[in-house]
């Protein structure tokens, strides 16, 4: 368990993903070039979503994204934020249910 105040702490946006490609030497990883709009610009996050989506069903679409954790390293690879995904065995992205600008904050 966490305590509400460290729950409130974390940062949830929209962003649309506009670049993606599979990471060399991974079968699990790709590599998303997310825009999360003027205020935060363009991350790149590592995602080990490659076995359940293929990269060009994603450019384009809106995800949910942690976008306060630090910078972690994959595989060589700096993700600098997390996507959100429900899995019961197979990874399924949250998404909003009507488009929304980049960067809208979840609440």
């Amino acid at each position: 368990m966490i305590s509400f105040e460290d729950f409130q702490k974390l940062d949830f946006r929209v962003g649309s993903v506009v670049g993606i490609e599979r990471v060399e030497g991974s079968d699990k990883l790709l590599k998303l070039q997310v825009d999360l709009g003027p205020e935060l610009g363009q991350r790149q996050l590592a995602a080990g979503i490659a076995k359940f989506y293929q990269p060009e069903e994603m450019v384009g679409k809106q995800i949910v994204v942690v976008v306060n954790l630090e910078p972690k390293v994959f595989k060589g690879l700096e993700s600098q934020g997390m996507l959100l995904a429900a899995d019961d065995g197979r990874p399924t992205l949250l998404v909003p249910d009507k488009p929304m600008t980049n960067g809208a904050k979840v609440r």
